[in-house]
This record gives structure tokens, C-alpha cells and sequence, in this order.
């Protein structure tokens, strides 16, 4: 007998949602086998077998959310080629052995990573495959000291068993852990203890006005984690006025409710709005549109946009960082991604087209259509959203003008362009003449670019798409 316990997702995703099971109970799996679909916050992708032999039971369904560590299927029969030692597979919570405080290894610290998004290369990659071991025990092995995280010690000498997950959602509401009990083995404290404690602690507040530390706990809490700064309102009971029915979010749609609270909660906006010329931008995409469908591209609007906004990042660095609160730093990226949102039936998602800068606008209408392509079909892999610094979004498809872009945390700025409308000019002469004039709207973050940093780099914007052969074909 062998157990697959589920493997780490990737940076940041502590759990997915089962879409389907591709396995029954009693079917011979090999290693690399497809046993599952799963949809992440950002990405649907398959999870591979490391284990061979016969299924003997299978202890998940679908619409089940899983975690890394959770037991998914006992096998039996299991071959030589097993992919990695039970020990370094992540155990269950509750399989966690206590660990004395002086015996803990001292945790690395791992580099902030961007929350991308919420959101269109590569086949889906799940985790690192191991190097293959004669045999695979019938029960995992127990987690080595080392990779338990060091408990931190209270001030009465206790220690507090929590896992890194728990521990980032308890800063996140603003909850001193040392005041909550844990429930799990050794009182380890888990993530519904710690929105018990925040429940609790709200409620014996309330009546007397409470901390605005524990109205964000609180609020946090009740909506199931994240930077939520607020209550969630009760609402009616609407089936009182006739036929109702519910559908649940998607993991994709909760995934960009979180996130969009969370950046119009915590980000100031400003928007600016400007119209740019881009008649001959538009004449030199029919020029180049057969060139590039001929590669497998596909040529609009938003190819040249992007290639301009490479290039207005790189000469106004400010609209591409990061702002650390913690340390009050701002964190400049060496390399130009773009994040380009693509609409999708699951949803909006936010692909990055990487190393914009380095490339042509045919390289870069090959990828951009390819990529949303697999937006669209649920093949994006969890790499493909993340490391963008700027967001790219047109609505100019749908006949959209102007309209307030919301910012994807923790990018500073994200562009907008709308639907482009010929439209009559007095030109120099004082004479009129029709142009194609495309509205553009910036949305970005006042606590780090003002408004005159803002401007600047629209202006930016408007003069090279007033003269598109100088940057269209370079890369």
C-alpha cells in the first residue's frame, strides 16, 4: 500500500478546487497520469500521478477543495519507480509532529513574490518531479524537524504551533496569535481557530465600539480570509419577493472579488484621460497585419500598445514599481513584463507577456494571440500569471470609451483603451480632416506616482504612438 498525498501547487496557492477526477477506483495508474483537474486562483491545470499501481480508494470528489499535504488516493501493487520518498511530501496538518521550540532550524526567509492576477505558455507543471527511489513505504515517513516551521516562543515561554498559511492570515487581520488556542494535535492552532478568536473577540467589542484592529480581524474573518477591511452586509432574504436560485463562485471569480476589494480598499486611485491620435499607428498595423498572421499572430491595436508601454516604462520607471509597506521601500524590476487581461468565459485573467521590450511586433503579436488562446481554453499554467509590473486592459472590442481601470496588486498602474472613433480634427493649417482618435484612461496608485508623474507618462504614451515606426520594429 501507498499514499499520494497532494504536492505542493506553486508559490502562494495554498488550495484548489477539484474540477474533476480523472481516475477510478480499481484503475492501474503509471507515473505522470493525469489523476486530477483542479482550478487554482490562477490557473485550471492537471495533477500527475508519482506513484504507479492500483487504485484501492480515492478520497476526494469534485467540487472538494484540497490542500497540499491532503491524502487524494491509496494505491496498492506500487512499482519501483515511485517519484519521491514519502518524507518529502508534505504531510497532512494533523500528521505534523510537535516540535520543541530549541530543536527548530531557523526558517529562510522567502523573497516577496507579486500578487498577480488576479490574472493569459508551457504545459501545465504542478511540481518538481523527485529523483525516483527504490520503494515508497506503505505510510509517509515523518516530516524531518528542519522543515517544520520554528515555533515562535511567547512571552511565558509557550510556543505556537501554526503554519506558515495560518500565520499570514493572522497578520493579514491584524490577530496576535499568542491569544488564540490552537485545537489540533499538540494545540496547534489552524485557520478556523484563528477566525473563531477574531469572531470572539468582535463580539465582545461590539457593544462597546471595539478596535478598528478587531473590526478588521473580524471582517476578515467572516469572509474567509484576505485584506478584507470590512464587514460583510447581511443581505435579505430575497426569495420573499419571488423564484430565487444560487450559483456558486468559481475559485477564478472569488479569486478577482478578493483581489479587487482588496486593491480598491487599499490603493488610491487616480484615473487620467486622454485621447491619442493613432491614425498612423493604424496604417502601419494594415501594413504589417498579412506579415504577421503569416507567423501565427495576429496584429492589433493592443500589440503596438504594449510595445509602446515597454518602452514608456523603461524611461519612467515609476509606473513599473512595487511599493513595500513594511519597509517603506519601493521595489524596481530590471526586466519589462506586462500583464494583458484577457476576458474569458471562467472569468478575467491576467496572463504577463514577459521581456516585452526585447521583442518585435510580430514576435510579440504571435505570443500575445497564442497566450490568450490558452486563456480562453483553461491552459495557462500558474507561471503565466505572475511576474507582470504594469497591466494592459482594452475594451475597445466591446465598444467601450473611457472607463476606470482597477489596479492589480501590487502593480502601481494599469492603462486602458477603448474603442478608437475617426473623428474630426483642425489640423495646423486650421483646416479639418478626419482622425482616428482612441481614448485612453491610467489608473494609479497616489501614495506613489502623483498626479504630474501620471501625466508625464501619458504624454510619454501620446508622443511615440504619434510616431509608431519608431519603436514597432524594434526587439
Amino acid at each position: 500500500m501507498a499514499e499520494f498525498i497532494l504536492p505542493e501547487l506553486g508559490e502562494d496557492v495554498d488550495e484548489a478546487d477539484v474540477l474533476k477526477v480523472l481516475v477510478a477506483e480499481g484503475d492501474t495508474i503509471t507515473l505522470e497520469q493525469a489523476l486530477l483537474e483542479i482550478e487554482t486562483e490562477k490557473a485550471t491545470l492537471d495533477v500527475p500521478s508519482s506513484v504507479v499501481g492500483v487504485i484501492t480508494k480515492i478520497h476526494v470528489s469534485e467540487g472538494d477543495t484540497i490542500k497540499p499535504g491532503q491524502l487524494i488516493l491509496t494505491v496498492s501493487e506500487v512499482g519501483a519507480a515511485a517519484a519521491a520518498p514519502a518524507s518529502e511530501a508534505p504531510a497532512p496538518e494533523a500528521a505534523v509532529p510537535e516540535a520543541a521550540p530549541e530543536a527548530a532550524a531557523t526558517e529562510p526567509v522567502a523573497e516577496a513574490a507579486p500578487i498577480e492576477a488576479e490574472s493569459p505558455v508551457a504545459e501545465p507543471v504542478v511540481a518538481e518531479e523527485a529523483e525516483a527511489t527504490p520503494e515508497v513505504e506503505a505510510t509517509p515517513a515523518p516530516v524531518e524537524t528542519s522543515a517544520v516551521e520554528p515555533p515562535p516562543v511567547v512571552a511565558e515561554g509557550q510556543a505556537i504551533f501554526a503554519s506558515p498559511a495560518v500565520r499570514k492570515f493572522a497578520r493579514e487581520i491584524g490577530l496576535d496569535l499568542a491569544a488564540v488556542s490552537g485545537s489540533g494535535p499538540g494545540g496547534r492552532i489552524s485557520e478556523e481557530d484563528v477566525k473563531q478568536q477574531a469572531r470572539q473577540l468582535m463580539a465582545g467589542l461590539g457593544s462597546s465600539g471595539g478596535t478598528s484592529e478587531a473590526t478588521t480581524a473580524s471582517g476578515a474573518a467572516a469572509s474567509g480570509g484576505g485584506s478584507v477591511l470590512y464587514e460583510p452586509r447581511e443581505l435579505p432574504d430575497f426569495s420573499q419577493f419571488g423564484a430565487v436560485h444560487r450559483e456558486k463562485l468559481s475559485r477564478l471569480r472569488r479569486t478577482v472579488a478578493r483581489n479587487m476589494t482588496q486593491s480598491w480598499t487599499e490603493i488610491p486611485h487616480v484615473t487620467l484621460q486622454r485621447s491619442a491620435d493613432i491614425t498612423e499607428m493604424e496604417a502601419l498595423r494594415q501594413r504589417y497585419k498579412d506579415d504577421a498572421k503569416a507567423a501565427g499572430g495576429n496584429l492589433t491595436i493592443s500589440v503596438f500598445i504594449l510595445k509602446i508601454l515597454a518602452a514608456a516604462l523603461k524611461a519612467q520607471p515609476l509606473l513599473g514599481v512595487s511599493l513595500d509597506m513594511e519597509t517603506h521601500e519601493l521595489i524596481y524590476k530590471d526586466y519589462v513584463h506586462i500583464g494583458v487581461a484577457v476576458d474569458t468565459e471562467r472569468g478575467l485573467v491576467v496572463p504577463a507577456i514577459r521581456d516585452v521590450d526585447e521583442k518585435n511586433i510580430i514576435d510579440l503579436s504571435v505570443e500575445l494571440n497564442e497566450m490568450a488562446e490558452r486563456a480562453r481554453t483553461n491552459k495557462l499554467t500558474l507561471d503565466d500569471s505572475r511576474g507582470g509590473m504594469f497591466t494592459l486592459t482594452n475594451l475597445g472590442s466591446l465598444s467601450t470609451g473611457y472607463f476606470s481601470p482597477i489596479i492589480n496588486p501590487p502593480e502601481v498602474g494599469v492603462l486602458g483603451v477603448g474603442r478608437a472613433q475617426w473623428t474630426p480634427v483642425l489640423d495646423e493649417n486650421k483646416e479639418w480632416e478626419p482622425r482616428l482618435m482612441m481614448p485612453m484612461s491610467l489608473s494609479h496608485d497616489h501614495r506613489v506616482v502623483d498626479g504630474a508623474d501620471g501625466a508625464r507618462f501619458m504624454q510619454w504614451i501620446v508622443d511615440a504612438i504619434d510616431n509608431p515606426m519608431l519603436l514597432a520594429l524594434e526587439g
